[in-house]
């Protein structure tokens, strides 16, 4: 494993291995918690740049539009378009950056020839609207997690566990990291075989709200109030166009699985329907389980979570220029994305382990997640397989939306490397790119006006 950056350091190794030992645990000192704006950014990163440089100092996130870029326009431009890689990895050099790698992009680069990792300068692009850094520093001294990591209590909207303690609280800053209050777009997702076929399996309408974020949103939250709402109008290919399906996330899965409701146009109903984590997920020929959206979501009640550290690692990066493009096909080539699009940087993640209790049931034995400090979003995740061999991986592409002030963490990428499929959802870039709106009535989120979106 890498060296540990050196705040990471300290922290990681003198509590990785503390277990929950009861109910509810202590936050951070006051004292400890000061570090948040100091030595810390607002959120919990570390603000000074790494050792030799690559990795700058925080200096407050990408604040303006870059010259070129149109008001009112959902398809974002490149702001580096402009730089150059300072390094090029190929099968060949790959085991000289293998400590900065995951799995997955090493079997990559050991597979296909015509596959590589360009690193390009690293930005530290994010920012945070002030009343959420406000909620985490709240959150550092008063937030507790519960019932062994599985929940928690006097959590606001912000980060909340900005100096994480384990695993488990690592994992809990992504599921409810910042994604904005409301987003539209339409997106492409397509499926590649291992003989290099090119597979459109949905082109929908989308509508993304999340409630708990609403700066009006003050109390603590509840564990059984709605995290995100997703609302879906398929209107490709012609076998599912006019489908509909309405999603809706609590802020604990445990404590309140996911609803899911769907119109088909054949029945002229509305039904609720099961979307179970460990099962494969419908779009994607198995190339990843229900949970593996996003990296992550779900529920990790059936692992034990460990904290691994922080490590300085190459993960793709501020991808406007692979988000936004607007031809898919030039994305996609036969057995990996385009690496002519493609930007990798080197950042600062938390790296966790989960493995699978005894006597409980998923596709997975082992994981291990990476979670970006700057935005508190996995961005990678290595899947093992019940017999103990790797077989998936996932990568999110996240880039800064500069427009809205917030980080675009939705279209990512598994792989399958036991059958050779790959599978991209939610290409915005074919079809005007992503727009933040404000919030519509709430009866939007309703399965009563998800049948009257349907076509029939």
């Amino acid at each position: 494993m890498a060296e540990l950056t050196r705040a990471g350091q300290a922290t990681a190794l003198a509590l990785a291995t503390v277990i929950f030992a009861c109910s509810a645990r202590a936050a951070v000192a006051p004292d400890e918690a000061a570090a948040l704006g100091t030595t810390l950014t607002g959120i919990g990163a570390e603000k000074a740049g790494n050792a030799d440089g690559r990795i700058p100092a925080y200096t407050g996130g990408l604040s303006q539009p870059p010259a070129g870029y149109k008001p009112g326009d959902g398809r974002l431009i490149d702001p580096f378009a402009d730089e150059k890689p300072l390094q090029v990895i190929t099968r060949g050099d790959a085991d000289g950056s293998a400590d900065q790698l995951t799995a997955g992009t090493q079997e990559l680069l050991r597979r296909y020839a015509d596959f590589r990792v360009d690193v390009y300068p690293t930005h530290r692009t994010m920012a945070y609207p002030e009343y959420l850094v406000a909620g985490t520093r709240r959150n550092a001294i008063d937030a507790r997690a519960t019932d062994g990591g599985l929940g928690f209590e006097n959590v606001v909207a912000g980060v909340p566990f900005p100096i994480p303690r384990d695993g488990r609280e690592v994992m809990w800053n992504h599921r409810l990291h910042y994604m904005g209050r409301m987003m539209e777009f339409t997106y492409d997702s397509w499926l590649v075989n291992s003989a290099g076929q090119r597979i459109l399996t949905s082109v929908a309408q989308s509508q993304w709200g999340f409630p708990t974020v609403d700066p009006g949103h003050q109390a603590p939250l509840k564990q059984d109030e709605p995290l995100f709402q997703w609302r879906l109008e398929y209107t490709g290919p012609q076998r599912r166009a006019g489908e509909a399906v309405l999603f809706i996330e609590s802020v604990n899965p445990i404590r309140s699985p996911r609803h899911v409701w769907q119109y088909l146009p054949g029945q002229r109903r509305v039904r609720q329907v099961d979307m179970p984590d460990e099962a494969p997920h419908g779009s994607s020929s198995g190339a990843y389980t229900n949970d593996d959206a996003f990296v992550y979501t779900g529920a990790l009640e059936h692992f034990d979570v460990k904290l691994l550290g922080k490590r300085e690692m190459l993960v793709p990066y501020n991808t406007y220029r692979l988000t936004y493009h607007a031809n898919p096909r030039e994305v996609l080539h036969d057995h990996h994305l385009n690496p002519d699009l493609l930007r990798w940087e080197l950042h600062r993640v938390w790296v966790v382990e989960a493995t699978l209790k005894p006597g409980e049931q998923h596709a997975y034995s082992r994981r291990v997640f990476y979670v970006d400090e700057e935005t508190w979003a996995a961005v990678a995740s290595d899947e093992y397989g019940l017999d103990g061999q790797w077989l998936w991986m996932v990568y999110s592409l996240p880039s800064y939306n500069y427009v809205a002030s917030v980080p675009f963490t939705v279209n990512h990428v598994s792989y399958d490397f036991g059958t050779g499929n790959y599978f991209t959802p939610f290409l915005p870039g074919p079809h005007g790119g992503v727009r933040y709106v404000e919030p519509p009535p709430a009866a939007t989120w309703s399965p009563d006006a998800l049948a009257g979106a349907g076509i029939r």
